[in-house]
């Protein structure tokens, strides 16, 4: 598995942390909605229900976070609704956007390790501009030989990848803590894939990891990569 390889990654909570800024605006959610039944847990199940309808609508990131923070907020809310409420609510996840981009410890020594052996890709879903912002921001752009955002990362949106790079799937990997954004759909296409888990993975993006055939290699951290590529 010495030989050249192309090794595509995941960006949020693979190579960066991402949802524990969103587990910290609902949080405040929680607390400004303070519904006097529902417990926090209650809360997330009502919001995860309106996050899978818009997410097919709307996608990702934090302004779309926002925007279901006040769906959620105009639907659980138990007392009359202020303007101010609903800014205060928005505001939530608008602070996710002022949160400088915190590296998953050895991230950027096992880019560079493999970039200098391997063609390293990011592919990586969500808002275009909160992602490309992002991106630029981590200082890891170098490290790729190209750069792909999309709507939603499924079987259909890795065959498009592998047509546009011309990728040979027997010697391509996709790399990331999603099972069902980034391992699933990619063994799905025929790519191998390496998983790994990250212990804040937002819920909606958790799914039972299926047999990789031999092409699924789980490990506890990225710097793992270098025993394998």
């Amino acid at each position: 598995m010495k030989l050249a390889q192309t090794l595509i990654f995941d960006a949020d909570d693979t190579l960066w942390e991402n949802n524990i800024y969103f587990e910290r605006a609902f949080d405040e959610f929680v607390g400004f909605l303070a519904h006097s039944r529902l417990s926090a847990a209650e809360v997330r199940a009502v919001l995860d229900e309106i996050e899978i309808v818009n997410r097919e609508i709307h996608g990702y990131g934090a302004l779309n976070f926002g925007r279901n923070l006040k769906q959620c907020y105009e639907h659980l809310c138990e007392r009359a609704i202020a303007p101010e409420d609903l800014e205060r609510v928005m505001s939530f996840a608008g602070k996710i956007l002022d949160q400088p981009v915190e590296l998953i410890p050895g991230v950027e020594n096992t880019l560079a390790y493999l970039a200098e052996r391997h063609e390293l890709l990011l592919f990586t879903k969500g808002h275009p501009e909160e992602q490309k912002l992002k991106i630029e921001q981590s200082g890891l752009a170098r490290y790729f030989r190209h750069t792909a955002i999309v709507k939603e990362k499924d079987r259909e949106s890795y065959a498009q990848l592998v047509e546009c790079r011309r990728l040979e799937p027997e010697r391509s990997w996709m790399i990331g803590n999603s099972p069902r954004s980034d391992i699933n759909p990619a063994l799905a296409c025929g790519l191998g894939a390496v998983y790994i888990p990250h212990p804040r993975t937002w819920s909606l993006e958790h799914e039972e990891v299926r047999d990789g055939n031999g092409r699924l290699i789980v490990v506890g951290g990225i710097e793992e990569l270098r025993s394998y590529f």
